[in-house]
């Protein structure tokens, strides 16, 4: 409470004359003392540094990297699946024969539905999500998708045939789709914005060290003759959930969303559990922000329904989110994330496509680390379309490549160190900064709806070019496109960038409440970075009409 804090916040004395943040209720959004604690909980999250943030925040940081961390699993099992498409006993326990050259094949259809359904389960989870989360909150419904993963990984263990091993993929599918949505949620709200950034981009790292242990796992595995070749892999997966589940057990809610729930009391203890009380916090302030900034979002929209991310300004930062997510689909990340079943094609032996796997995942983590060293400094934006703009011309290169008549073997290897080095591009810039972008742009009640609905539409995009077109360009038994595949996803990446560069905004440095005022003003997405935001204006007592 306030009054064991050695700081000695001082208590907020409202017009109405009742203190204490519980009357914080039933304010109105123009009520001074409420606005000016707001505009002095503002000025200190701009005053504080990255590091004094860390300093301040550290128990913030350590549950924000616990509760990502389950992000580990969907990454892990994402690149685990389509991997299996090349890999031998696999292939003989769950494919066809194809012909005396290609041997067993897992065939185009049989990856499209892997593919497809696997995603479409994302959809779900992620739609349940959003829908839960809203009613008890990010922790109980992790725990609650824990514990039913750890059931559903039995049937993908134990599967006898394709079919089965499709149903235990379709129910896994199910409780990563919450996974992928709850990492950038939880830590976009329960960290400041001075290391908000470092810790919605660790949400792509968690994606990297899931794919690094799938590729090593696969590649000690790959010339194991028996079912435990593709067996161990899934029983891997029963590592994660019960120390992820006693993590969440004991992880303070977020007080975002106690703040929405009309749980101030709640709201403040977490945020005395998120922080070190020595640093001079002044909760009681940061409260009132945060319920400034809620009744600011339900002047202008009434809800936390789907329905109303679809409503006034919202509409445009959903638009921003879905692209955001989209655009990890249109770069050509089925190629290069699941690159091992790629470089077979362009006629690279099993042992060594899996080797390059490795290594790629190894870069990719890499990557990520490095992006941490400037993503304090360039705007999200910036980095996003720098990114883009090397993974555009990389696939465009790839697909030339291809081109060449008389394939040679320098050639192949040519096309899938070009992967790797997309890796390297991708996790450097594109892959973190596009977690950080979609947990920043939604709006507070509205967040968690925001990231579902973009992580629904990469699931669909998943499903349509993944799933469908992808397996039927590249399979032996059908298009076999090999290289010149490239040239599909450097046609759709173009594309992205374009539209990137006329409407993803900047978020960095902004406060929740300044990107709500920055959207209601309408500022264009090439001013974002720029745009001088007076701070009496945001917290004037005025009507909302008069600032639209």
């Amino acid at each position: 409470m306030a009054s064991d804090n050695k700081a000695g916040a001082t208590e907020i004395e409202l017009e109405s004359g009742a203190p204490g943040v519980n009357h914080l209720q039933d304010v109105d959004l123009h009520d001074k003392g409420l606005n000016s604690s707001a505009q002095e909980a503002t000025a200190q999250e701009h005053n504080v540094g990255v590091w004094q943030g860390f300093k301040t925040y550290r128990r913030a940081a350590m549950w924000s990297i616990f509760i990502s961390t389950t992000v580990i699993m969907e990454g892990y099992d994402v690149t685990l699946v389509p991997s299996f498409f090349g890999y031998p006993r696999f292939r003989e326990r769950y494919g066809e024969w194809l012909d005396d050259e290609n041997g067993y094949q897992i065939s185009a259809t049989w990856q499209q539905r892997f593919q497809c359904l696997g995603a479409f389960a994302n959809i779900i989870g992620a739609l349940l999500n959003g829908w839960a989360t809203a009613k008890w909150g990010h922790r109980r419904v992790l725990m609650f998708s824990l514990f039913f993963l750890t059931a559903f990984i039995f049937i993908a263990f134990f599967a006898p045939s394709v079919e089965i091993q499709l149903l235990g993929q379709f129910l896994c599918n199910l409780p990563w789709g919450v996974f992928a949505t709850t990492g950038p949620s939880y830590a976009a709200e329960v960290t400041p914005l001075a290391i908000r950034g470092y810790l919605t981009a660790y949400v792509n790292l968690c994606w990297c060290i899931g794919q690094f242990i799938s590729a090593g796992v696969l590649r000690a595995l790959v010339n194991n003759p028996t079912d435990w070749s593709w067996r161990i892999p899934f029983a891997i997966q029963w590592i994660w959930p019960v120390p992820l589940f006693i993590a969440a057990w004991l992880a303070p809610e977020s007080p975002w969303y106690l703040v929405r729930t009309n749980q101030l009391e709640r709201a403040k203890h977490s945020l005395q559990r998120l922080s070190q009380p020595e640093h001079n916090i002044n909760y009681d302030s940061a409260i009132a922000m945060m319920v400034h900034t809620d009744k600011l979002e339900k002047a202008e929209r009434e809800g936390v329904t789907y329905w109303d991310a679809f409503r006034g300004t919202n509409l445009r930062r959903t638009e921003i989110a879905c692209m955001a997510f989209l655009s990890q689909i249109t770069n050509g990340g089925a190629m290069a994330y699941n690159g091992s079943f790629f470089f077979q094609q362009t006629g690279i032996d099993e042992e060594t496509s899996y080797g390059i796997g490795l290594g790629g995942t190894g870069v990719a983590f890499v990557g990520t680390i490095i992006s941490w060293f400037y993503i304090y400094k360039f705007g999200r934006r910036s980095i996003w379309l720098a990114g883009y703009s090397m993974l555009v011309v990389i696939l465009w290169v790839i697909g030339f490549l291809s081109l060449v008549p008389n394939q040679t073997q320098p050639l192949a290897w040519g096309q899938s160190i070009l992967c790797v080095v997309w890796l390297g591009a991708y996790s450097m810039s594109v892959g973190p900064i596009v977690y950080t972008i979609v947990a920043e742009v939604g709006s507070t009640r509205l967040r968690t709806q925001t990231i579902v609905l973009g992580r629904s539409l990469y699931y669909v995009g998943n499903i349509v070019c993944g799933g469908l077109l992808w397996p039927q360009i590249i399979s032996p038994g059908a298009w076999n496109a090999r290289g010149t595949g490239a040239f599909f996803w450097a046609g759709l990446a173009t594309l992205t960038l374009t539209w990137a560069w006329f409407r993803l905004f900047e978020t960095k440095g902004r406060t929740f409440g300044e990107l709500d005022y920055m959207f209601q003003k309408g500022v264009s997405a090439r001013q974002s970075g720029k745009y001088q935001i007076p701070q009496e204006e945001i917290f004037a007592v005025e009507s909302l009409e008069e600032r639209r």
